[in-house]
């Protein structure tokens, strides 16, 4: 049930979309389910630094926002995380590490005392999913999978609106990244350092591409393939074409009507499409159409409140 003013009118939702440099703060209009726009701020965030640090940067942001909204936040989180909880679970995972074990629903109504009574948590793929499903290119597909690709790959398979985590017909906990490709888990290929890695690869002998130390980030490598690299448009050719042989059985599985992609290796679009849509023609439903997102900065604050409404999530 959404909280309302004294005069009947329901108040704003009050939203966290954290990630692993920044976090964004905003307050959704219960009325248009939309961010309200003076009020959406991104502020940096070091994901590795101690967990007082941590609390501290995503209550300031919080604490930032107008008064007069909801208590009930919506948080999307990237995992793992123990979302029903609000405990962090990244041990091992070379992100948030001092988090681990910690209860980050206590922590932020310590530092948010009076304006946050029930924060409820998602993953943020799930978010960026429903945001979609609400206001975005997956709306009107009852069944529809929903990419965030970024330094790996996020994904959530939903159902009439609803994230699928477990059962016959999803990954393992609905993540793609649990997938193997090529006999290779597939965050090895599909990912930040995958593509890096691979570029590398193709142009280790290539005198007149003398690269910094450490090789070219994939927006420098995107670039090149824009210019006519063959060996960069291979590395984002042979990724996303993996990418689409690992979800290929899943899309048939789920019987899946679309697939939407959103994240920020999503504005290589031209890069990404044709090879990832080549790998899901390997499967059942090759006619599967790919989306690029309609809202991919709003679509995870939309989710995030709409879970809030719902009341999931942490007391």
């Amino acid at each position: 049930m959404t909280a309302a003013r004294a005069g009947g009118a329901p108040v704003p939702v009050p939203v966290l979309d954290v990630g692993g440099t920044h976090v964004t703060a905003a307050l959704v209009d219960p009325g248009t389910s939309r961010p309200v726009p003076s009020t959406v701020l991104r502020r940096p965030l070091r994901a590795h630094g101690g967990a007082d640090e941590i609390l501290d940067a995503i209550a300031s942001a919080a604490s930032e926002l107008p008064a007069g909204h909801g208590t009930r936040w919506g948080v999307a989180m990237p995992g793992p995380f123990d979302y029903p909880t609000g405990v962090g679970r990244f041990a091992g995972v070379g992100k948030f590490e001092s988090l681990a074990g910690v209860d980050v629903g206590a922590g932020l109504r310590e530092r948010l005392t009076g304006r946050a009574e029930r924060l409820c948590f998602l993953n943020d793929a799930d978010a960026f999913a429903i945001g979609e499903y609400r206001a975005g290119a997956a709306r009107g597909h009852e069944r529809v999978v929903c990419l965030t690709l970024g330094t790996g790959v996020g994904s959530s398979f939903l159902s009439a609106g609803r994230p699928v985590h477990t059962g016959p017909s999803v990954p393992p906990s609905g993540h793609v990244h649990r997938l193997t490709v090529h006999g290779r888990p597939l965050e090895d290929t599909v990912s930040r350092r995958g593509i890096r890695a691979l570029y590398g690869r193709l142009t280790a002998n290539d005198e007149d591409d003398p690269d910094e130390q450490h090789g070219p980030d994939v927006h420098e490598i995107a670039l090149r393939a824009v210019q006519g690299a063959a060996a960069a448009a291979e590395a984002f050719r042979y990724a996303f074409d993996a990418l689409g042989r690992a979800l290929a059985p899943w899309i048939g599985l789920f019987e899946a009507t679309a697939v939407v992609v959103g994240g920020s290796m999503a504005q290589s679009w031209h890069l990404i499409h044709p090879a990832l849509t080549a790998g899901l023609a390997t499967g059942e439903r090759p006619d599967v159409p790919v989306l690029p997102a309609l809202r991919p900065a709003e679509a995870p604050l939309i989710g995030a409140a709409h879970w809030a409404r719902r009341g999931q999530g942490a007391p």
